[in-house]
Order: C-alpha cells, then structure tokens, then sequence
C-alpha cells in the first residue's frame, strides 16, 4: 500500500507543477492582454502584443496537460471537479478561444475600428479567464457542497460565493 500513496504524492506533485507553470507562463500572457488597451496607440498595443507573440498559444498547453493528469492520477477527482464546475469551464474555454480570436484576426484588416474592435475583444477576454480561474480556485479551497457519492449538489450561483469572488479579483491582480 505504500506504492499507492508514493505513486498519489506523484500524481499530485506532476498536477501542481503543471498548475504553475500554466499560472507563471500564461499568467504573463493574461496580464499582457488586461493590460493591452492602455497601449497609447495602435504601434505601442502592437508592441505589446509582439511581447507575447512567440509563446502564447504554447502556454495553454500546460493547463490542458494538467487536466490530463488530473484525470491519469484521480480520476473520481476529475469527474466531480469536471460536473461542478461545468459552466466555469466553459466560460473559461470560450475565454480562451476569443483570447486567440482576437489575437488572430486583429492584423486581418487595416481599418483603425477592426483593430480597436479585436483589441477590446482581447482585452475582455484576458479578465474572464483570469476571474474564472481565480473562482474555480478559490472554490476549491472553500469546498464544494458534495453528497455522500461524491456529486456535486450546489449550483452554479453558488460557486460566486464572497470568498471565491475575492480570489478571482486576487488572481486577476497577480496576474
């Protein structure tokens, strides 16, 4: 039985490793994109953008890798995080997909409107990833209402609780 609990801690430790490094390296590209529209002009947000160009789309792979890990080492974990926080993850995946939208299509056209269009896109995009990130985690922490089979019994209002509000602000902050 000690292999089990080694083999647990490893599992454990390969999730959290993979957490930060999505946390320390996209977290960068989130900041950036929050921060975007304070580019005085459309050169300084194109500067900007070029700070994250090479590695953006890279950094989301460490969150897609963690879920696989979490899903490889605790499987009933995953199950219940994946059916609790249904409506959080799929606002964060639309995040995600307008995030690179709009990162993709800014330069498509020349027009000083389309630009400021997809730069606003970007922008708005950054924070909700951030916010819903920061509220998953703070969930997390708090606990999750669960029955004794381990299914999640609250409901989507009750994910935006105080605490959980408070390190979405704090994670959008950090980041």
């Amino acid at each position: 039985m000690n292999w089990i609990s080694n083999l647990e801690f490893a599992w454990f430790s390969v999730f959290v490793v993979l957490l930060t490094g999505y946390a320390i390296l996209d977290g960068f590209d989130l900041g950036v994109g929050m921060l975007h529209l304070f580019g005085g002009n459309d050169k300084e947000r194109r500067i900007i953008l070029n700070s994250i160009g090479p590695v953006w789309d890279g950094n989301g792979v460490w969150l897609v890798t963690a879920g696989g890990a979490l899903f490889a080492g605790f499987p009933n974990v995953y199950a219940t995080f994946c059916s609790a926080f249904y409506i959080p993850i799929m606002i964060l995946l639309t995040g995600l997909i307008f995030r690179a939208v709009a990162i993709e299509f800014r330069s498509k056209q020349p027009m000083a409107w389309w630009r400021w269009s997809w730069d606003i896109m970007f922008t708005i995009a950054s924070f909700i990833i951030s916010m819903t990130l920061g509220i998953a985690i703070g969930n997390l922490v708090v606990g999750i209402p669960l029955d004794e089979n381990g299914e999640f019994i609250g409901t989507f209002l009750s994910l935006l609780n105080p605490y959980a509000l408070l390190m979405g602000v704090m994670a959008t902050a950090l980041f």
